[in-house]
């Protein structure tokens, strides 16, 4: 899928993963799962996805403190911060393109979010 835009969703939730994943596939998106902030990453590099779900809450750190520099680092990665005890949001560069959904997350929630990207 070479021309297919990139999703990247870290989060240790292995069913929301699952969910997440077969939603996008659906909608022609390349898929790409990590479990930790350190495996992460180094998908987030090698991959550069156009859209990042990054958890805050992970087994080796919390996401949201690395959500700043992923904005810095890849401008052009939309960034949605998710999680379900919602912590104070980190301060993004002024750039940044992301937005915060809280857990659970609804389908149709998605459909409403991501119905134009």
């Amino acid at each position: 899928m070479p021309d297919s835009k990139k999703i990247l969703i870290i989060d240790d939730e292995t069913d929301l993963c699952l969910l997440l994943k077969e939603y996008f596939l659906r909608k022609s998106y390349e898929v790409i799962i990590s479990h930790t902030l350190k495996d992460g990453g180094v998908q987030l590099s090698s991959h550069r996805p156009d859209i990042l779900f990054l958890d805050n809450n992970l087994p080796d750190g919390t996401g949201w403190q690395n959500a700043p520099s992923y904005a810095a680092s890849y401008p052009n990665t939309y960034i949605v911060l998710i999680s379900a005890f919602h912590p104070s949001l980190p301060e993004m560069p002024a750039n940044a393109k992301y937005r915060v959904i809280e857990k659970p997350i609804g389908m149709a929630d998605l459909d409403k979010q991501f119905s134009g990207f």
